[in-house]
């Protein structure tokens, strides 16, 4: 378990990953993303999670690029879009992100969504950018079991991640066993169910107990869960709110109250209910 922001969790590599960043999902590209960002690391934040999907690679990197924090201390994740899935066209996808970013190399690439018939191919491509040294390490997101199962039968590389939607309504237990048993990190996004549970009885109790808020219990299960977390936000404050959990600890049967909280219930797609 981290017990700092910049703490780090190893990976199956080897490689060192900040167990709670800034994801930037949604949030528009040019002087917003830039403003986050810099807020960002500016309290310390070290991990930055992007995609090419949320057409703000340009913004992060130009916030990387102004903060004056040396490239080796940051740690910089995106992802290839379903639409550019494919050998030759992740290949591809991975250029325009770097270009984007600014970036002579990610530091974790992920495939965003297990596109039937084509993430295998996508994979193979992530292997050899990982294999020559493009990318410090490679993962997925938003892979069920099934999907891992698949795809560890002919990968050369083990994923090192998955990124998946996980808070107190959707706890991930049996995908979470199973990646433990890989050795696959879990990481959340979505953390706080997109703002659905800040305002639940029992997250509001045990947060008046410690004199903090429910997004600040919610995240500190999220790292008492030892699952890495980057939840979003765009204002500065907030950023900084949501770092500050590292000065109390959830006892035993906070986390018991948490953990029954389950219902399977996602804010977000089930990567099964449409043919992606």
């Amino acid at each position: 378990m981290i017990s700092h922001l910049q703490d780090t969790v190893t990976l199956n590599n080897d490689v060192e990953m900040p167990g709670f960043g800034l994801g930037v999902y949604k949030v528009e590209d040019g002087k917003t993303v830039v403003h986050a960002v810099k807020a960002a690391l500016k309290y310390g934040y070290r991990s930055i999670d992007t995609a090419s999907f949320y057409d703000n690679e340009g913004g992060v990197g130009q916030a990387i690029g102004e903060s004056g924090i040396p490239r080796e201390e940051l740690f910089i994740t995106s992802k290839v879009w379903n639409d550019e899935q494919g050998y030759e066209s992740t290949l591809e996808a991975y250029e325009r992100s770097l270009k984007k970013l600014g970036l002579e190399y990610l530091d974790l690439y992920l495939i965003h969504w297990p596109v039937k018939g084509k993430y295998k191919e996508t994979w193979r491509a992530m292997e050899k950018l990982y294999n020559d040294g493009r990318v410090r390490a490679i993962g997925v997101s938003n892979f069920h079991i099934h999907h891992l199962e698949d795809l560890l039968k002919d990968s050369r590389v083990q994923p090192v991640l998955n990124q998946v939607e996980f808070h107190p309504h959707l706890s991930q237990v049996e995908l979470r066993e199973f990646c433990a048993k890989e050795s696959i990190q879990l990481e959340a996004w979505s953390p706080l169910k997109r703002g659905q549970l800040l305002d639940d009885l029992t997250l509001s109790e045990i947060a008046k107990k410690h004199g903090k808020t429910t997004a600040q219990i919610i995240l500190r299960w999220n790292v008492q869960s030892n699952v890495i977390t980057i939840p979003k936000s765009i204002t500065a404050e907030r950023i900084k709110a949501n770092a500050d959990i590292f000065d109390f600890s959830l006892t035993e049967a906070d986390m018991e109250k948490i953990n029954a909280m389950n219902i399977n219930d996602r804010a977000g797609t089930n990567p099964d209910s449409y043919d992606l």
